[in-house]
């Protein structure tokens, strides 16, 4: 599955999805995870309420199953996850390594139910139907 992580360091999930300076996109599996793309944003990073800003952040995701933020507004929130995206918001920034531990650590176990349906809508997005 992909994994998308607003961070502004690259090393932490620490950013408010509106205002990020990059997102940072992993493929993961219960046994391994690798950086994918990091997707940088330079114009109007500040909290303005200005919803613009948003869409090429909700476009950079969309192929992503979850996404680690800081904090996310409830307007883009709805946006992503009429993607079919979770959000998934940290009380704390975690080191982006100890982030993707733990989620594969709930993939080797019983995932809850959410993480199942939206694992689940992932393999659904990736069938190619021009193959049968």
């Amino acid at each position: 599955m992909k994994v998308a992580i607003a961070t502004d360091d690259l090393l932490r999930v620490d950013a408010h999805f509106g205002t990020a300076k990059q997102i940072a996109i992993y493929d993961l599996s219960a046994t391994e995870w690798s950086l994918s793309d990091v997707v940088h944003f330079a114009e109007n990073l500040l909290e303005d309420g200005s919803e613009d800003k948003l869409g090429p952040k909700v476009s950079a995701i969309k192929d992503c199953t979850l996404l680690y933020v800081a904090a996310i507004g409830g307007s883009a929130a709805a946006r992503v996850v009429a993607q079919k995206v979770h959000p998934i918001k940290l009380i704390e920034p975690e080191e982006i390594p100890a982030v993707l531990g733990k989620l594969q650590q709930v993939l080797a176990g019983t995932p809850p139910p959410w993480l199942r349906k939206a694992l689940r809508a992932d393999e659904e997005r990736s069938l190619d139907f021009m193959q049968e």
